[in-house]
């Protein structure tokens, strides 16, 4: 079993930033992916980008291209999703996901942190 552990959530002003942590334990070595996403009141929750462990292939969604960076430090077993120039539109809780090399999609969850972004 793998363990997530998500922080640096909190309240920001319209064009601020914020950086959110997720940090794995327990069966870090099997993880190949990691990511995040986001679920905003009222909406399904929504793919914000990932990371590939090995590589370190970042994808993105369109919403936040440009603004949010991810990236991992693979020796702390622990990755990161830089937001900047933040809207009121990324109000939502974060959660940070894995997958595991065995899986076909993401079987591991953070908790969620909740973000918002006041204008």
């Amino acid at each position: 079993q793998v363990q997530l552990v998500e922080s640096g959530g909190g309240l920001v002003q319209a064009g601020g930033s914020l950086r959110l942590s997720c940090t794995a334990s327990g069966r870090t070595w099997s993880l190949v992916d990691m990511g995040w996403f986001r679920q905003a009141p009222g909406k399904e929750r929504e793919f914000v980008t990932s990371i590939t462990r090995y590589g370190g292939r970042a994808d993105y969604a369109d919403s936040v291209k440009g603004r949010f960076t991810v990236s991992r430090d693979n020796a702390k077993n622990t990755w990161y999703l830089q937001m900047n120039s933040l809207e009121p539109e990324d109000t939502a809780v974060y959660y940070c996901a894995a997958r595991a090399r065995e899986s076909t999609s993401y079987n591991y969850w953070g908790q969620g942190t909740q973000v918002t972004v006041s204008s």
